[in-house]
């Protein structure tokens, strides 16, 4: 398979903004895969997938390993407020794998979901298989290839999603062209009516305006999701008018019993879920011609 110049070097991880591996975790696996470093460590009873970047090392997937069930990062429980705009997904897409817990908990709370899981790497997968109890399941078809790629295969075959998770990263951020007016317009074509489009972003950087600016001018109106303290965000976006916030509350209170054992707490988003544009909204949109990694030394 061909891929073209410009993608070659793009991997997907889960992203965290804040921890770094310290000294006195534990080494339990290391490989260097097709694309980067992988290093798997344990401390203080969390194991953590940890890619290796030129400028620091950042954990990029944690369990707990006496309790699965516990989420150990706020932005992972953040992605679960995109499903209070549809609350009853059967099909999904899922771009960026980390350790595969996202895609574990849907799976489980929703046994009747399909979801084609699209990572880049297979190292990745093989880690999350051999570390971090990801399993795959009649549910979850698991695509190793990029997800551009994918994204405009499944548009020749006339896919639709009615929900859609954006999670790749490299170790500095989201690849370029998966941030693209041109990649986020497939995107859109491939939601089913009524879908959702959940991305995890940073809150932080200097392509936050950009990236918005994007994310607004190919979807429209859209929720921006953000907690204090985690440095993290999530886009909610819909390829139809955004529910009033009783909606949501009411969608909330619905799918909390199915998310208590995983401690997270539906609710509590609803009024952090803001519609209004909170960056330059003049901003120049990404494009393939336009998409600025430079801009990412300023964050």
């Amino acid at each position: 398979m061909m891929i073209a110049p410009y993608i070659k070097l793009v991997f997907a991880f889960t992203l965290l903004l804040t921890s770094t591996l310290s000294y006195g975790d534990k080494v339990v696996h290391r490989e260097k895969s097709l694309y980067q470093n992988i290093v798997i460590s344990e401390e203080a009873g969390k194991r953590c997938l940890v890619f290796s970047v030129k400028r620091q090392q950042r954990n990029q997937t944690c369990i707990d390993i006496n309790d699965p069930s516990h989420i150990v990062f706020p932005y992972v429980r953040m992605t679960f407020a995109g499903l209070l705009v549809n609350p009853k997904p059967s099909r999904g897409l899922m771009i960026g794998m980390g350790g595969g817990t996202i895609s574990s908990v849907l799976t489980s709370i929703y046994p009747d979901l399909t979801l084609d899981l699209v990572e880049v790497d297979q190292a990745v997968v093989n880690v999350a298989t051999d570390y971090f109890g990801f399993k795959k399941t009649d549910q979850i078809d698991v695509h190793v290839t990029d997800g551009r790629v994918f994204a405009r295969r499944a548009l020749s075959r006339k896919e639709q999603y009615d929900l859609i998770i954006l999670d790749a990263f490299t170790g500095e951020y989201i690849p370029e062209h998966l941030m693209t007016v041109e990649f986020l317009e497939n995107i859109k074509r491939l939601l089913a009516p009524g879908g959702v489009v959940i991305a995890n972003t940073f809150s932080g950087s200097s392509l936050y305006h950009h990236e918005s600016a994007t994310y607004s001018a190919v979807f429209g109106p859209l929720f921006n999701l953000k907690m204090r303290g985690t440095g993290n965000r999530v886009i909610v976006a819909s390829a139809a008018d955004l529910p009033d916030t009783e909606t949501l509350m009411a969608n909330a209170e619905m799918l909390q019993p199915d998310f208590e054992r995983y401690k997270i707490d539906l609710q509590k988003y609803v009024p952090r879920m803001n519609r209004d544009p909170d960056w330059e909204t003049d901003k120049r949109l990404l494009t393939d011609q336009y998409a600025p990694a430079n801009l990412l030394r300023d964050r």
